[in-house]
């Protein structure tokens, strides 16, 4: 085959690429969430979900695919065919896992098209009905005169209280008794009938627990306060005395590597459209979160976001020594 004949066949092989990704997406598109159903980071994805349907022209359907901190749907996404159907929706320990787990079945960096972030929220320090503390300053002296008996929940390793719990524990310089839960639920369960002292859980789960006084609230991890009416009164962490203490959970949106830039390019415009959905915004500014709308919205801010995310985290993690096989 001379040289001409090579190009005219490789131009017919990209035209015929090209076309056949110019009607994507022409089935229902799936969101892979590796998180039971009901907590927060299903709610955000059934959000989007929803939002996503008319910019796709399609269905969009939420799977729930939990378990080990996130590690089982994520690495389900990771092997999955690249052809833009089977999208991965995590929050937060997309950044902490390498530092958390000694095996995984993904590389971040490497196995997944980062499409763009899709928003942040902070978390609610709180903590159970009969705590004899009413603000940050008195919970301060309580923990500080109760060294080694304070309860700390959280989710279960890898989760957002997990990480919050190990940064407010570094803020302080205080080690206390983590106790692990395989879910939000049974730990919000046991905070609120007393069995633990305290967890520092999104605001997306503790506002509802806040606004029927089951819990004692202490400060929000932001540096800003939340303009929610249950937390209105609630100082950020930093102004209460931990300075500079911000953590945020976030989620964003990933593909398989090797999906067509053609179909990466569609999702990402997809995505830009359902953020400003208006009743996808107004569910999500409820619930204490804040759309995303800046340069981390582009895959490559998105990327180089998580990557700086890795760097911040691994440090907390490794110090703390906590990690699974």
């Amino acid at each position: 085959m001379n040289i001409f004949n090579r190009i005219v066949g490789m131009l017919v092989l990209a035209t015929v690429s090209i076309g056949a990704w110019a009607e994507f997406p022409d089935k229902p598109v799936t969101l892979i969430v590796p998180f039971a159903a009901g907590g927060p980071s299903d709610k955000i994805a059934r959000d989007l979900a929803e939002a996503l349907r008319k910019p796709l022209g399609q269905t969009v359907i939420v799977d729930n695919a939990g378990g080990a901190g996130g590690t089982i749907g994520a690495t389900k996404v990771a092997k999955a065919s690249p052809d833009g159907y089977t999208l991965l929706v995590h929050h937060i320990g997309m950044s902490t896992a390498p530092a958390l787990y000694r095996k995984l079945g993904f590389k971040v960096l490497e196995d997944f098209e980062f499409l763009g972030l899709i928003n942040e929220a902070p978390s609610v320090l709180i903590g159970k009905p009969g705590l004899a503390a009413n603000n940050f300053a008195d919970l301060r002296t309580w923990i500080a005169a109760n060294s080694g008996k304070v309860n700390l929940a959280n989710a279960g390793l890898g989760s957002a209280s997990h990480l919050c719990g190990l940064m407010f524990q570094n803020a302080l310089k205080i080690n206390m008794t983590t106790v692990p839960y395989k879910g939000t639920a049974p730990a919000m369960t046991d905070l609120i009938g007393g069995q633990v002292d305290l967890m520092c859980e999104q605001a997306t789960n503790a506002v509802p627990q806040i606004e029927g006084k089951k819990v004692k609230v202490y400060g929000v991890t932001s540096l800003q306060r939340l303009p929610i009416p249950a937390l209105k009164d609630a100082p950020t962490l930093s102004e209460a005395g931990l300075k500079d203490f911000n953590v945020q959970v976030w989620h964003g949106l990933y593909a398989p590597r090797g999906t067509p830039p053609a179909v990466l390019a569609r999702l990402n415009a997809a995505l830009r459209l359902a953020l400003k959905d208006p009743e996808l915004v107004k569910r999500q500014e409820a619930l204490g979160l804040s759309v995303i709308s800046d340069g981390r919205l582009d895959p490559a801010g998105h990327k180089k976001f998580v990557e700086a995310e890795m760097a911040r985290w691994s440090k907390v993690i490794k110090d703390a020594g906590e990690y699974a096989d």
